[in-house]
């Protein structure tokens, strides 16, 4: 639980003065060193912060991030954390913080990895290109609106087509399961190319077999420094978390999808320099962090947690029948001519049970867990009946998962609610759901940092709710695996709705 201040403490001052920062960095090399054991051995990452934040009694307080020593050089590992909602919000301020090259922390894994382009992400709002990128990442999504509900409903049937068929075979096992890992990355990948680039992989084998293995492992030599992946200690210490990993061990793969969008993708790298002005080798670059860093990552990340969660075999709550009738009455207003022609973005919107569920999965699981910004002068730092003064280049971490089971704001934040989001109060909440790099009341513009793509990655894990539930009566999942899946019994009074035109 974070530590909270009574009500009493709250009440004394509407705006008390700035207070230093508690914590403590400990000696040179050590401290870093310590914290960094800390983090990724002795500790998860979520129990860091809390033990941190209960120590300090506070919700911001300083202390080391990895990576650190001893071959990351010129990283400074010292941030100010930030683990409640209130302070939280100056992260999106752009006036307090600086976004230049600060994706997932002081540690840049470097242009060598985007293909010598700096990328969207890693400028500054400040930087004059950002704005031409940020226009471009929208506008191509823009676009992409009529295709995507239909590519991803052709994905996710292959996709659940597989499944079924590896779960059929193992029908004689003990306990016979299905992983869906592996379907659902080829899923992801196949759709995203059409949606965003316009380009069907089928034309190319190899990136049609092996481009989300491609986009694992570009994603995984980037942030890998930064991750705790579980395998013997002390080998990931010295092996993974002490050195950056180089970009040439990916550069083959790379340059297979640099050269697919460069020739199949031909429409928007156009696009790019005739309305947007950006030359064919950022505009590829940028597309391609798109395409695997900001979709296909998240989407990997995030996804299964959602399937896992609601496909949980216990279900106290009933959830599943109550998903479920929601899907199946969405479906019948579809098929009736009340909504889409295509079960797409309109449908996914007029489920409010399955949004509720998708957004309390953000709260719960954000697809990136960490925000980091660098400050571009003195402020002061509001949290909940506190104020700190955080003094100008110091770096801010913010960790979402904390943020946003801030007891202060949440009820309960420490259950999977189904329903928090429902209703007029449950709406208001949406002002500290952060997944998105900004709240989810606000929008995307040129001229801030938040997700371009946010109320499509919304609509997309709605739309796979409502694909699992069109195809089966119900569905059990353990970890990454389908155990049990129950195909839909016919209904005389409900049709398809435009299965034609969803292919």
């Amino acid at each position: 639980m974070l530590p909270t201040l009574s009500p009493a403490a709250s009440a004394s001052a509407a705006t008390p003065p700035p207070r230093p920062i508690p914590g403590s960095y400990g000696p040179p090399v050590i401290g870093a060193l310590r914290d960094r054991l800390d983090y990724f051995w002795f500790q998860s990452q979520d129990e860091f912060f809390r033990r941190r934040a209960a120590a300090n009694r506070s919700t911001v307080f300083r202390t080391n991030i990895p990576p650190t020593f001893p071959f990351f050089v010129g990283i400074d590992p010292r941030v100010v954390a930030v683990v409640d909602a209130a302070a939280f919000t100056a992260l999106f301020d752009n006036t307090l913080v600086d976004k230049r090259d600060i994706l997932i922390g002081p540690y840049n894994p470097g242009a060598g990895f985007t293909g010598g382009t700096r990328v969207g992400v890693y400028l500054d709002t400040e930087e004059p290109e950002h704005e031409r990128v940020k226009k471009f990442a929208m506008a191509i999504l823009h676009r992409s609106a009529t295709t995507w509900a239909s590519a991803f409903r052709a994905g996710v049937d292959a996709m659940l087509d597989s499944i079924e068929a590896d779960l059929a075979a193992k029908a004689s096992d003990e306990k016979p399961s299905a992983n869906y890992i592996v379907p659902l990355q080829q899923c992801i990948f196949r759709f995203l190319c059409k949606a965003l680039v316009g380009a069907d992989p089928s034309v190319d084998w190899v990136v049609d077999k092996f481009g989300f293995t491609i986009l694992d492992v570009w994603l995984a030599l980037q942030i890998l420094p930064t991750q705790k992946i579980g395998i013997i200690q002390p080998l990931e210490e010295l092996l993974i978390h002490s050195f950056p990993l180089p970009s040439f061990l990916i550069w083959p793969g790379y340059y297979r999808l640099y050269r697919f969008v460069e020739e199949h993708g031909a429409a928007a790298v156009a696009y790019a320099a005739e309305e947007h002005g950006i030359g064919k080798k950022d505009a590829i670059n940028n597309l391609l962090f798109v395409l695997g860093f900001n979709a296909f990552g998240g989407f990997s990340v995030f996804l299964p947690f959602l399937v896992a969660k609601i496909g949980e075999a216990a279900d106290p709550t009933g959830l599943r029948p109550r998903l479920r009738e929601e899907v199946r009455a969405a479906m019948l207003k579809a098929a009736t001519g009340g909504g889409d022609t295509v079960f797409g973005f309109k449908a996914a919107r007029e489920m409010p049970l399955v949004r509720s569920t998708v957004y309390e999965m953000l709260r719960m699981q954000p697809p990136v867990p960490l925000q980091f910004g660098r400050a571009r002068k003195d402020f002061v730092l509001r949290s909940h009946g506190a104020a700190f003064q955080v003094a100008k280049g110091e770096v801010l971490c913010g960790y979402q998962p904390l943020a946003m089971r801030d007891p202060e704001v949440f009820d309960r934040p420490e259950e999977f609610v189904p329903e928090r989001f429902l209703g007029d109060e449950g709406q208001a909440l949406l002002q500290h759901l952060f997944w998105s790099n900004g709240p989810e009341t606000s929008q995307p513009a040129a001229g801030n940092k938040q997700c371009a793509a946010k109320e499509v990655v919304v609509d997309t894990a709605c739309m796979l709710v409502a694909e699992l539930f069109r195809r089966y009566d119900d569905f059990q999942v353990e970890g990454t695996s389908f155990t049990k899946l129950v195909k839909r019994q016919p209904s005389p009074t409900m049709s398809e709705p435009a299965a034609a035109g969803a292919q």
